[in-house]
């Protein structure tokens, strides 16, 4: 049986939290960000949850995390 490889793209962009959550930051806040306001700039700093169907295909992806 060869080794499982973690996915190198999936582990520069997600993360599983202690909780078994999977998290991923927002898209959207690194160009053209002079005529979005500081609230929607604000948000998008913050982590989003993956649906569960979602964090099954990552975890997937990350076996060793």
């Amino acid at each position: 049986m060869p080794k499982l490889r973690t996915h190198r793209a999936s582990a520069k962009r997600f993360r599983i939290l202690k909780s078994g959550k999977v998290v991923r930051p927002h898209a959207q806040k690194s160009h053209l960000l002079s005529h979005k306001s500081q609230r929607r700039k604000r948000q998008y700093s913050k982590l989003l949850i993956l649906t569960r169907g979602a964090a099954r295909q990552v975890r997937r992806a990350l076996p060793n995390r």
